[in-house]
């Protein structure tokens, strides 16, 4: 395995569970609009994906039903929304570790870019995250390979120095397009066979196990020359 330079972190499912605020959020702009909310178990599936994807197969293929949904899922997830998360167990710990040992973090998530950015501030380590990759409100569809291959050039790192983490297959597919490693985390909204099928080249089950994976090869090189002197001592 080649050295970690860049970690990119996905978003929800995999830094915080956002269900509830997002659940909460879609309450809302359904009751707005007269439609029937879906059962969670459908719910936790629209979360990762654009809504432009996942509302038509309840909404219909009325595009202006769609956008009118998502106006008001945005107006109640701005307002209030956004607060209701909980970053996951053991993952301030991991994002720091991977910090102090030299590796640069970005966000990468289809959530839009005003929302993100705000959550990842509120983050107790969000000031690890150099970037934050997301859509603007304008854009209907968002690539998280388009996203992906952008946070490679701005961070000028060569694709096999690089690694996706998250927790849907989107995420997976997106690493691949590009030539990076793509790493699954259990405790998401993905299932393992989400994650297997769309090609993950590891699946983690705690954040310490992706700290563990991930550490070793993400070391600054002056920490791994100091190893070396002392094993040589």
């Amino acid at each position: 395995m080649h050295a970690t330079r860049l970690a990119l972190f996905d978003l929800d499912g995999t830094l915080i569970d956002s269900e509830p605020g997002i659940f909460g959020s879609l309450r809302h702009a359904f009751a707005q609009i007269g439609a029937e909310l879906p059962h969670e178990s459908v719910l936790r599936g629209w979360i990762g994906p654009p809504f432009h994807q996942t509302f038509p197969s309840v909404l219909g293929t009325d595009p202006a039903r769609t956008e009118l949904a998502i106006a008001h899922y945005r107006d109640h997830y701005v307002a209030e929304g956004w607060a209701g998360h909980a970053v996951y167990p053991g993952i301030e710990q991991t994002i720091v570790a991977l910090a102090a040992a030299g590796c640069a973090l970005a966000v990468v998530t289809t959530k839009p870019l005003p929302q993100a950015g705000k959550i990842v501030a509120h983050l107790p380590f969000g000031r690890a995250f150099t970037r934050v990759y997301g859509p603007d409100l304008k854009t209907a569809h968002s690539a998280k390979a388009e996203m992906i291959a952008q946070a490679l050039a701005d961070f000028d790192t060569p694709a096999q120095h690089a690694v996706m983490i998250g927790d849907r297959h989107f995420d997976i597919a997106g690493a691949r397009a590009n030539g990076v490693r793509a790493i699954g985390v259990r405790w998401g909204f993905g299932s393992v066979d989400e994650l297997a099928g769309a090609g993950a080249d590891a699946i983690v089950h705690t954040p310490a196990e992706l700290r563990d994976l991930l550490l070793v090869h993400a070391r600054a090189p002056e920490t791994r020359r100091q190893s070396a002197r002392e094993s040589e001592a």
